[in-house]
């Protein structure tokens, strides 16, 4: 099939388009409408996904293959993340502490509403901005189900926590990374030069705008947090349960997204999230512990033996089943500290980070396809780092070999079910990705279903920019990815608009983090540090609707920024 031959060009073309959107609609439908788990759905949606590429995309069986391959290959370390991150959480079960972490919380705050602010939305932008790659949701989890929140609530938070933070995760990773690589730097900065600029004070433009527009979208994403956390997983079932806690909630919010503004627009890109996330969790932290606009009535759940079966995952940390053994809080926390540090120090010193890198295993060309590769870096992914420090902890907390042995096995058994899944959902996101070399010269399926979005909305396209981003998070399970695949498709379309690329391509940036929210693999990897697989959906039907408010004010911000204050750049003529 040839993408435009003759009189059937019109049917060939809105066939192609519609058909790039049949595997993100089938997984929808039996993820959310159906409530199918990810095990039973994906596997139909990947091999959807491949027959559209090979019968509507005419691409070689042979690509498919190694797309697959390369799907393979990016899931053991999804994999090897989940494990260590199981792994840590089993180890401080079996040394002890978990018990006086649970026991630093209470001296906190007993309130489940500042305890989720402070462990998903504060220590959750820190660990993003260190590691990234869906990293906050699969260490804030497991923290807050030991911390007795349920398994559902628990990866509904982590998950909402990878919005705001994620432009500027794993050290501006999206950024640095994404948009650099995204777009025709070359070309754009001849351009510039000519219009008296440079690439290096253009890509500072997008930073700063990204940094503006996540903060002012994300200083209510905390507010939604306790919100959502009192209305689904309350005693009551109640919005209301939660206004208690909305001053502290927006005051946690501005003691990271100010630092993380500030950091955006005088130090670049690598440190918003970090450094945000950093300065807020020691400010709330000091200012919870003062009953600073802590609620004077306590929130907290039902009685565990009434909460529903759908809330519970397969990983149920009781108080009696945990180790009792005397430990101070600064002892107990030490593992999640090491962790950090070891994040920031192997992503900023780039002699470390290059060290670890070494210990790879690289796949370049596979099956002899140009550009499908992949690699495995055991010790630089967070998954090494995490099993490093496990490996410290068992010393740090004087550990007997049967407990780091039984730590071990209640790890392996919970990463079976996540593995099953992903072995089906990233091979899926590859091919989709990889479509775009084809025998019928059709743009990959991503780049064609944004096109299709830029073509049906026309002028007001700027309100949809963000959703495009998403839209390629969703189906990469990456912000970085997604800029990779759309930036430059946003920055022509604004071009041909005649308005600010530099604009549009921060919103994609902004978009694309929310998409994180409902990335269905990012889903997995968090439900399978807790053991709540098979309920997806679930997660999903709740995670919409923080996205939803993401993307339409976001796209709001982009129309208010061109139609009112007249945001330009040096590339938009002047007329």
């Amino acid at each position: 099939m040839q993408y435009v031959h003759g009189q059937g060009k019109m049917y060939v073309n809105w066939f192609i388009s519609i058909s790039s959107f049949f595997p993100i609609l089938l997984a929808g439908i039996l993820l959310v409408g159906l409530r199918w788990t990810a095990a039973r759905s994906m596997p139909i949606v990947y091999l959807l996904s491949a027959l559209v590429a090979l019968f509507a995309w005419d691409m070689s069986v042979n690509r498919v293959l190694a797309s697959t391959i390369q799907g393979l290959i990016i899931t053991i370390g999804l994999i090897w993340i989940i494990f260590g991150a199981i792994l840590l959480l089993n180890t401080l079960k079996h040394s002890g502490g978990i018990t006086a972490i649970r026991a630093g919380f209470v001296s906190i705050s007993p309130d489940r509403r500042i305890q989720a602010i402070i462990v998903a939305w504060l220590f959750g932008c820190f660990i993003e901005g260190a590691s990234g790659f869906g990293t906050p949701a699969a260490i804030a989890a497991p923290l807050l189900v030991a911390l007795g929140f349920p398994a559902m609530a628990a990866v509904m938070l982590g998950m909402m926590v990878q919005s705001t933070p994620v432009s500027f995760g794993a050290v501006g990773t999206p950024m640095i990374v994404g948009v650099n690589t995204g777009l025709d730097t070359a070309t754009i900065n001849q351009q510039l030069v000519a219009a008296g600029s440079s690439w290096t004070e253009y890509f500072h433009q997008i930073v700063v705008q990204v940094a503006f527009t996540h903060a002012i979208i994300g200083t209510l994403m905390p507010v939604l947090m306790v919100l959502m956390l009192t209305r689904f997983f309350g005693k009551n079932k109640k919005w209301s349960d939660g206004f208690a806690a909305i001053p502290f909630a927006i005051f946690a919010a501005f003691a990271f997204t100010i630092p993380y503004t500030l950091t955006g627009v005088f130090l670049g890109p690598e440190f918003p999230s970090m450094l945000g996330g950093l300065i807020g969790l020691a400010v709330v932290t000091f200012a919870a512990k003062r009953g600073f606009l802590v609620p004077k009535e306590s929130w907290d759940f039902a009685d565990a033996k009434d909460w529903p079966s759908e809330w519970l995952g397969s990983i149920e940390l009781r108080i009696e089943d945990m180790t009792q053994r005397p430990m101070s809080s600064f002892l107990a926390w030490m593992p999640y500290v090491l962790v950090a540090l070891l994040l920031v120090i192997s992503r900023v010193f780039k002699p470390v980070g290059d060290a670890m890198k070494s210990v790879a295993i690289v796949f370049t060309d596979i099956l002899g396809e140009a550009g499908i590769g992949g690699d495995f870096l055991p010790v630089f992914l967070p998954g090494g780092i995490l099993v490093i420090v496990v490996i410290a902890t068992f010393f740090l907390h004087k550990m007997r070999w049967d407990e780091l042995r039984a730590a071990t096995s209640e790890s392996t058994r919970v990463l079976l079910g996540a593995g099953f899944v992903l072995l089906f959902t990233v091979p899926m996101v590859r091919i989709l990705i990889n479509s775009g070399v084809n025998a019928a010269d059709i743009p990959s399926m991503p780049i064609l279903m944004a096109q299709w979005v830029a073509d049906s909305v026309g002028q007001i396209y700027p309100a949809f920019a963000p959703a495009v981003g998403a839209l390629g998070a969703f189906i990469a399970g990456s912000n970085t990815v997604s800029n990779m695949m759309l930036s430059q498709f946003q920055f022509g379309v604004a071009t041909n608009l005649g308005i600010s690329g530099a604009l549009i391509v921060a919103v994609q940036a902004v978009g694309a983090g929310a998409g994180n929210m409902i990335a269905i693999h990012n889903v997995v990897a968090a439900s399978a540090t807790v053991g709540f697989l098979g309920r997806e959906g679930a997660v999903l039907r709740k995670t919409i609707w923080p996205t939803l408010y993401y993307l339409i004010a976001a796209g709001l911000i982009t129309l208010f920024a061109i139609n009112v204050l007249g945001v330009t750049d040096p590339l938009v003529p002047i007329v």
